[in-house]
Formats: structure tokens, sequence, C-alpha cells
């Protein structure tokens, strides 16, 4: 907002300095300070800033007005140079003083909408009404400030509302194991809410030029006293002398998006490392405690323009991210954007998201919580408070965002609020401020999230691949398929060299687990994410079985109807696996086994057994898998897991009905 105001500004002053023949003073020696003030910026550097300088022409206009107190064009243009330096309050002081001496100091009453849009920035809301209205009441008033001051106004009115209905907000620091009197901020979170990696603004004097400060990454762990550990920066094949900075790490904290960019050639982008535009996305991998060298994200998602600030969804497979360019009124802009990962590992033509979260004015900070439906942002654009607001939008059953909410005061001030970021469980938020009582500039906070603004309860689903024979790891491909949708909601691999993984998933969903790796049968489990109150994690350990004559795998996500043997739909995932386990093999032949608990009639157990494995071996036949290699047979209720005499003395009725469970079961055996 404040690019826009300066840039209506300076047009309003060239009318009034420039084409203007008399000014509103007769003192010749103020007149002559104004004009050297007014043109000193661009003929001086400031040494601070090594930009206009701002600072001299000001000293040069408090002269003119000591000379002329009514000298109102000086109060003007003073108010202007001091918007430049960001000083807005400074600013705010001399275009009232400039409306005191003069109401109507440029045509259309434009000062009133400067005025009201300074007023509305820093949090005074009542006086940046009034005077915006009074902008839009002016004959002659701009259409498009008019239209831009009716939102304002607007949005004054919800910023007022919300300030009476405040929010239960408390931030606490993080600590001194994270924050530094350097500048931290956009944090990321491993889903086990262990490990948290953030960006720290540093000194270095290996930059050229005169700022010689980089952004670089930083770790931290959560030890088991609660604290957050000394932060360790990230090797120095992710961090360069070039900025990096704005991470999203997966789930199980093995995958790393980050955004690098070009030094003043605009080529080089760190070590080794080659992009296409002014900052892009690039992507790591860590395989056991070693982190690969990064690479350009592969895919159509980097352009010439500048991406920035990705979050990745918790399957892995939706990456958003910010795109900045110039819209074509000259006046910068920045979208959300999101891409999916093809079948080839590239990332697909990103998307715009909808008007109903972008606007004409900046968007940034995206967050997709692990929940896979709450996204949370920065905007401009929407009723708020000032700046950038973090707002809160919903992804329905049709794919659809929900209209934005307002996080609400004093979440959100009149400052600019982004980087947000929000625990698996929705419980706690962390944000980045410059606050007062920190360690020095930006650090990171934590506070509890308003029970409205939360997503949906996300625990992380941890394990441990292996042989079963040797307990060797082994880095197995997984897939989670959400029974009721019936749609795979995660698809990833276990570590390549200790063979764990972690994932995050909603809870009060019933999952299937399927499990595979070149040379081991696939492992299969179903299970329901139904979790105590104080449980943060639901454990699985996959043991993975040898193709070897003779070994046996239960097909746990095969489930058919009552009493029949037909197939449901949700089994056909499961039985997929299974074809494409014996067309990876195809000199493996196996036999499928029914198997029935011991309730009911045994003659009729054994007849729908044999009924199930024939099914199941037709529909490997429908597959392409030859009759030769495929045999079936029932075995009702001769083979349980749990005996009756076991299932007896179970003393509560849930663990029996599972025993029960682990009894009804169909099976395939390694013949040859």
């Amino acid at each position: 907002m404040k690019n826009l105001l300066l840039a209506l500004f300076i047009l309003a002053t060239a009318s009034c300095s420039t084409a203007q023949m008399t000014y509103s003073s007769k003192n010749k020696k103020a007149i002559a300070l104004f004009e050297q003030g007014r043109d000193e910026p661009g003929k001086s550097v400031d040494p601070k800033t090594h930009g206009p300088n701002y600072s001299a022409g000001i000293a040069l206009l408090e002269k003119a007005l000591e000379k002329d107190p009514a000298f109102w064009e000086a109060h003007m243009v003073e108010a202007e140079m001091y918007e430049s330096l960001n000083q807005p309050y400074k600013a705010i002081e001399h275009y009232r003083m400039a409306l005191a001496i003069n109401p109507n100091p440029t045509s259309g009453g434009a000062t009133y909408f400067y005025l009201g849009t300074l007023e509305y920035s820093v949090g005074e809301y009542e006086n940046a009404s009034k005077n915006l209205t009074t902008f839009v009441q002016t004959k002659g008033a701009h259409p498009d400030y008019v239209s831009r001051s009716k939102q304002l106004i607007s949005d004054c009115a919800f910023a007022i509302e919300a300030m009476k209905n405040p929010n239960q907000f408390k931030p606490v620091n993080l600590g001194p194991g994270v924050n530094t009197k350097d500048p931290e901020y956009f944090p990321t979170i491993t889903v086990d809410g262990k490990t948290l990696l953030f960006t720290r603004l540093i000194d270095d004097k290996r930059v050229e030029g005169p700022f010689q400060k980089q952004e670089d990454f930083y770790v931290s762990n959560l030890s088991t006293f609660n604290t957050w550990e000394a932060a360790i920066p990230m090797p120095k094949n992710i961090n360069t002398v070039n900025n990096e900075g704005a991470p999203t790490i997966s789930a199980d904290g093995r995958n790393l998006i980050f955004v690098a960019c070009s030094d003043q050639s605009g080529t080089n982008y760190g070590d080794n490392r080659k992009g296409k535009g002014s900052c892009d996305l690039f992507y790591t991998k860590r395989l056991g405690n070693q982190w690969v060298d990064p690479v350009n994200l592969p895919g159509a998602i980097n352009t010439g323009n500048w991406e920035s600030q990705p979050s990745l969804s918790a399957d892995g497979k939706t990456l958003y991210f910010v795109r900045k360019a110039m819209s074509r009124n000259g006046r910068p802009d920045s979208d959300i954007y999101f891409s999916t990962l093809k079948d080839d590992g590239s990332w697909d033509t990103p998307v715009r998201l909808p008007n109903t979260i972008n606007t004409q004015y900046m968007e940034e900070s995206v967050l997709i919580h692990p929940d896979g439906k709450t996204l949370y942002f920065s905007s401009q654009g929407h009723p708020g408070m000032g700046g950038l607001d973090i707002f809160m939008s919903r992804m329905n059953d049709k794919g659809e965002w929900s209209k934005p909410e307002n996080l609400g005061y004093p979440i959100n001030t009149s400052a600019d609020e982004n980087s947000l970021l929000v625990s698996a469980d929705g419980e706690i938020a962390f944000f980045a401020s410059d606050r007062a009582g920190g360690f020095g500039d930006l650090d990171i906070y934590y506070f509890i999230m308003p029970e409205k603004f939360r997503p949906v309860k996300t625990l992380y689903f941890d394990g441990l691949v292996f042989d079963a024979v040797t307990k060797k790891p082994l880095p197995g491909k997984f897939s989670l398929v959400n029974m009721k949708t019936g749609k795979e909601v995660i698809k990833s691999e276990a570590d390549q060299v200790n063979g764990t993984f972690t994932v995050s998933l909603p809870i009060n969903e019933d999952y299937a687990l399927s499990v595979s790796y070149p040379g081991y049968t696939f492992f299969s489990q179903n299970f329901n994410m139904t979790v105590a109150d104080n449980q943060e994690s639901f454990h699985m350990d996959v043991p993975m079985n040898p193709i070897i004559a003779g070994s046996t795998t239960a097909l746990k996500n095969v489930f058919f109807d009552l009493d029949k043997a037909t197939l449901r739909p949700e089994s056909f995932v499961e039985l997929n696996k299974l074809r494409d386990l014996l067309k990876a093999n195809p000199t493996t032949k196996i036999e499928i086994g029914g198997h029935t608990d011991t309730r009911g009639d045994a003659a009729r157990n054994l007849q729908l057994s044999e009924a199930r494995a024939k099914s199941v071996k037709d529909y490997l036949i429908q597959q392409g898998i030859e009759a030769t290699r495929l045999s079936s047979k029932g075995y009702g209720e001769t083979m349980p897991i749990f005996s009756d005499e076991v299932i007896a003395k179970m003393a509560k009725e849930n663990e029996k009905e599972k025993a029960h469970q682990e009894n009804r079961r169909t099976e395939y055996k390694i013949v040859k």
C-alpha cells in the first residue's frame, strides 16, 4: 500500500511544485530552501541507506518552515519524504499541518486520501475513516482512489470492531536456542513437532557491496525438557554466501524445498546451482544424516519471475508457493499458486488460486496445513487491520476454498503479519515478530491458536521397515489409502539408510497401509486413526518377508460383503499390488488361502472361504496373471490365529472381536 501512495503523491507534488508558478509563501529565502530541499534527494546519496538523500532534503525543508511556518507546500513534500523513509507518524504530522493551513492543498482532495491511508496503516482507524470519507465526498475525487477508499473505510470498520472483541493471544518467545540479536523468521517444522528449521539473517563479510548480510538456514531440536536446543546452521552445500530462505520441510524431515536468490549478476545462485529468475525454488533430500546438493526444482514452477515462500502438502503431492511480478499498473503484486507432482518426479504447470484467495494486492506467506484442507496466508487485499494480515480458508469436499477469515486482533495488527506456522495438532501456532521484549529484531514466538481457527487435528504416523529375517532396515515404498473415500492420501518411501518413515494423517479416519520392496512380499495392514486426547503419534513397524517358497502373507486390505464372496471395491488397490508383485517376479507361483473365524457352521465356513479364495484368484486372472501360476484353497475355521480358548480368556469384548477379525483373513503363500 505504501508504494501506491508514494506514486500518487509524487504526481500530486509535481503539479504543485513544478507546474504552479507561485507558492503560498512570499518569503524568498523560504522558497529557495524549499526548492533546494525538494530536489536534494535526487542530487545526493544517503550514506546510511545508499539511496536518495531524503534526510538532507528534510533538513532543508525544516529550515524553509522556520522562515515561514505557514508554507504548506513544504509540509506536503516533507510528508512525502518521511513516507519514503518509512516514518509514517512524521508523515502524518506534516500532512495534518498542511491541511490545517490549507484544507484543499491538492485537487480532488487527494491529501485526505494520502493522510487517511497512512492513518489506517498505523492503526488510527477512527481518523482514517473520517479523512477517507472526506476524500470520497470531495468533488473531482479520482474514481480509482474512491474505490480503494471505500474498501479502506470498510476495513476500518472491521478493525474497530475486531479491537472491541479481541482474541486470546499470549505469544511466548521460543528462547535463546532459536532467537538471537539477528532476525529469525519463516519457521517450518516436522510433523512430530521435534525439529524446527528457520531462516536467519546474518552478517557475512563475504557478501559484496555495502549491505554485508545474507540469509541462511538454522535447525533447532526440541529437548527432553521441552525447550529448543541451540540452533545450528545447515551444512555448507545448503547454506551459501547467497540468500537461502523461506523453507518448507516434508512431514518426515527428509525433503526440503527452499528459496535461493541470485547475486547481483543475476546468474549465481550459489555453488553449482543454476536458476531461471531472481529467486527460484530449489530441492534437496536427506539420506540418513546427509543432505544431497540442492537442485533447481524440476518442472514448470520456476520462471523469470520471483518464486518464493513454498509450502508442501503432507502427502508431498502438492506445492503451494508465492509468485511475484509487476501488475499492469506497474505496482508489485504477488499471488498464491499451486502445482502438483507428476509421476516422473517433476512439478506440473502451476495454477493460480481463485480470486476467493488472491486479490489485486499482495498475497504472501502461504501455509497448507498437514490436514490438506486448511490454508493460512497473508494478504493486503482482504478486510483487515492494515498491512499484511493473516487469513484462514478451508477447502470443502468439492475442492472449493471458503471465504477467507481474518484471524482477528491482536493476532493481526496495523503492522505486517506473516510467516505463520501451525502445528500438526492445530493447537500451537508459530510466527515471527519484532515486538518488545525479544532478543533483538525479529524473533520466533508461539501462541495457542483460538479454537475457531484450528485445522483438523492431525497426528504423525511413524514406523520402521525392515527385513523380517535379518532385521536389516529397508527403504520400502509405501502407500496409505483412505478407506472411506478410496483415495491415496500418502505415497512415499522409508529412509534409504535407516528404514524409518514419518507421515501426517488426520485423525478419526480408517486407513489401509501397504509397503513394497523388490525381492519381498508386500506388507499390508489397516487401522483406524483414533487416538487418545494426549496421544501424539501412531506407531507401526513393518516386517517384510523375503520371497521364498513357503512364506505366507496376509492380505489385510482385502474385503468382502457380509457372508458373501463378492470383493468390495476398496480391495482392488491391494490386489493390484499383488498383481504387480507377480508381474515383477514372473516365475513365482502362489496359493490364495481363505480363512474364517470359528463362529457359525463349520461346513458353511469352509464353503465361504473357498469361494472367497477363488474370487481373489479370478480377479488376478482378469488382471493378466496366468492361471497356471495361481491356485486357491479354502481352510474355513481350521487354521485360526487365535483359538477359542485364547479368545475366551480375553477380558474385553472389543479385544475378542479383533481376534475374530484376525482369524477372518485372506492370505497368499509362495508355492514356487
